[in-house]
């Protein structure tokens, strides 16, 4: 088998043959060494090398005549070119296969520059070498002038790399391409990118057949990590719309005695403080609902016997920690909890935002990991459509069984974001499709996953309102899945579920996805009581001033406590609801200084001091629209004289109060801090199977140490 240094050695010429006219053949060589020494004479002022020279002179005292010799040399220059492409080509052979840190594009320009120059065409080698009698390589044959000159040639081409050129064009035209890509694609990358990219993104990777070096491929992974951050990097700061109003404030029991408002087991108030703290920077004061942030925890409250009387209420008295002469009053409700087997049919919309301002990772990609989770936990018989809206609404997946589980992770993972967000138009099309599908005796729920940002389309929250409103009475109901921050609609959300008769909820992690779709499904899915209101009504012969901590944007007047037609909030299946307020006791320290010219209770008209107030609670079963009424005093009986001596629940509760209330500005907690919030959370912390309260331990301590402001990006 030849190899390459034998492809590129010339044939030994044959020795001469012995002639009876050899003394004229001497004589002919005489002549001839004499014409030799004339041209080198020639040479030598024109600068001809010395090696060439040796060739030349090597060959004519082998050859027996002129023509023979003028003939050979004509072959052996030919000899010497061939080796300036060996050479050439082991150059390039050297470039390709050694990894440079410079950028592909301009490597892959420099090499075919590179070929062209050093590799020329075998006669303008020739044509060069008579002109110029400028060689493109020096042949070593100093050490041996007396053996022909084509073994002069043979070292260095043995020496050189094999021949790189067909090899070259083979790999070449066996690329997909059937073409090179433009030289401009060579010569201009693209502006702020590593030119690297060219050597491997798809329909330019044929000009480099060799496999990237490890270091081009850490380089260009480096690339896309920076690109693909890009979105994320530019989420916008500041735009979050929240639903809240002023801090309550207190009231005279003499002149309001009653306080009516509606349940609230929306929890997103504290997932989105908690997001805000994990970056290190306090939540805006806006953003924190104080009665989300105590109904984020649950509380081991006594539970009612059966689904019939599905409400039971619990009631504690026990000094304030964070103003000394006042007290607490502590209002749990518990709801009763279906048993799997027994829980209803579900006709579940996922009505899933994939605009553009859901494509960072905390967005849309968080959503589909929750969906997901979420449909782990159906049964086969439960029934799910996927509706998804960017700049205009689409059906993604026909109500389908969740026994054809696989189909439907299948659309789920499938869904990208892009485009305006027409939100409305969605929602539309999402009720259709739970309309057509109603199941009478099962649950029928939309579950909107947003960032709220509706920008095309109905963009009128109170015309979104009435919309969900009507279709709330069709026994349809919607619940919210919020994520992202910066541009987070938070009223929106709000509204929707609200008045959807569902729960909203805020996504910031992955843990909080499971926990409120998978350990509270649920809760979140199955009502057990609709439009639960509360309403206390104080004695003013023990109570001077009352404040209900939170709820503001629950608020209902006193005759909507008796009005069926007024909505309010809903509890699902063993969902716990919680309420404080803080009370100052007849002879306490006042917050309100009584009126010149107040009118003055009757003596004799006075309750009985032993009631500091009595809970009324109204509800309605899931099918009736018929409220039912419960009923509980707040007598002596329930107070408890040391704050220590409080129920353990009750103290938990009360430091998360403090720490929203503290969040908001502490207008009514005074000088109590971050630390007595550790304080009263460490010691009361009891059964944790989840760690959410040793969770909300380390949220404290962040708040001690976060910014007041989210510093603006460069």
């Amino acid at each position: 088998m030849s190899t390459d240094h034998d492809i590129m050695r010339l044939p030994d010429p044959p020795p001469p043959a012995p002639d009876a006219r050899a003394s004229a053949v001497q004589q002919a060589l005489l002549r001839f060494d004499q014409k030799s020494a004339e041209e080198k004479n020639a040479d030598d002022s024109q600068g001809v090398p010395t090696d060439i020279r040796l060739i030349e002179r090597t060959a004519a005292s082998l050859r027996p005549s002129r023509e023979r010799t003028v003939m050979n040399r004509t072959r052996y220059l030919l000899a010497a070119s061939l080796a300036c492409i060996v050479a050439g080509s082991g150059a390039y052979l050297h470039l390709m296969w050694s990894p440079q840190p410079q950028d592909a594009g301009v490597r892959v320009e420099r090499l075919a520059s590179n070929a062209v120059a050093q590799a020329p065409s075998t006669v303008e080698a020739k044509k060069e070498s008579e002109s110029h009698a400028q060689p493109q390589m020096q042949i070593q044959t100093a050490s041996q002038a007396g053996k022909p000159s084509q073994e002069g040639a043979a070292p260095s081409a043995a020496a050189a790399p094999p021949p790189a050129r067909s090899r070259v064009e083979n790999l070449i035209a066996s690329r997909d391409a059937p073409k090179a890509p433009p030289a401009t694609a060579l010569r201009a990358p693209m502006q702020g990118a590593p030119s690297e990219m060219y050597a491997l993104r798809g329909r330019n990777d044929h000009m480099l057949s060799r496999a990237p070096s490890a270091q081009l491929l850490a380089q260009v992974e480096v690339f896309r990590d920076q690109r693909e951050r890009v979105p994320a990097a530019s989420e916008p700061i500041g735009r979050d719309k929240f639903a809240n109003a002023p801090e309550n404030a207190f009231k005279v029991a003499r002149d309001a005695r009653v306080s009516t408002f509606s349940i609230d087991v929306d929890t997103a108030s504290y997932a989105f403080v908690r997001a805000q703290l994990n970056r290190n920077v306090l939540p805006p004061a806006a953003s924190v609902r104080t009665e989300e942030l105590i109904n984020y925890f649950p509380y081991a409250y006594e539970a009612p016997a059966s689904a019939n009387e599905p409400f039971r209420a619990n009631v504690a008295v026990f000094p304030n920690p964070w103003a000394e002469g006042r007290k607490l009053i502590r209002i749990g409700v518990k709801g009763y909890a279906l048993q799997q087997t027994s829980r209803p049919r579900a006709n579940l919309v996922f009505l899933i935002d994939t605009s553009g301002s859901m494509e960072p990772q905390n967005r849309l990609p968080l959503v589909k990991q929750s969906l997901a989770m979420l449909v782990t936990q159906l049964k086969p018989e439960d029934r799910i459509a996927i509706v998804t809206y960017a700049g205009n609404a689409g059906t993604a997946l026909e109500p389908t069984s969740v026994s054809e589980k696989a189909k439907i992770l299948a659309t789920i993972d499938r869904l990208e974001a892009g485009g305006s967000t027409a939100g409305a138009e969605g929602i539309r099309q999402a009720y259709g499709l739970a309309e057509q599908n109603f199941d009478a005796s099962g649950v029928n729920r939309v579950i909107l996953a947003t960032d709220g940002d509706f920008n095309v389309g109905i963009t009128n929250k109170d015309e979104l309102k009435g919309f969900v409103e009507r279709q709330r009475e069709k026994g349809i109901f919607l619940s919210v899945l919020g994520v992202g921050a910066g541009n987070y609609n938070d009223a929106l959300a709000q509204t929707l579920a609200q008045n959807g008769n569902g729960v909203a909820a805020y996504i910031d992690t992955i843990n909080e996805a499971r926990k409120v779709l998978v350990e509270e499904a649920s809760s979140t899915l199955f009502p057990i009581g609709k439009d639960v209101k509360i309403q206390v009504e104080f004695n003013p012969a023990a109570v001077a001033e009352y404040r209900l901590i939170g709820y503001e944007t629950r608020l209902l007047n006193r005759d909507d406590f008796s009005n069926d037609k007024v909505d309010a909030g809903d509890v699902g299946s063993g969902q716990t609801v919680t309420a404080l307020y803080d009370i100052v006791p007849v002879g306490g320290p006042r917050v309100v200084d009584d009126l010149r010219y107040g009118a003055q209770a009757p003596a004799s008209d006075s309750p009985s001091p032993a009631e500091y107030a009595f809970v009324k609670i109204r509800y309605k079963l899931p099918r009736s629209d018929q409220s039912v009424l419960v009923s509980t005093p707040v007598d002596r009986a329930s107070e408890h004289g040391r704050f220590e001596d409080a129920p353990l629940d009750a103290r938990f509760a009360t430091s998360v109060a403090a720490f929203g209330e503290i969040l908001r500005g502490g207008k009514h907690t005074g000088r109590f801090g971050y630390d007595d919030v550790l304080r009263i959370a460490s010691a009361a912390r009891g059964d944790d199977p989840y760690g959410y309260r040793s969770e909300f331990l380390q949220l404290v301590r962040a708040a001690k140490t976060a910014s007041a402001m989210q510093p603006l990006r460069p």
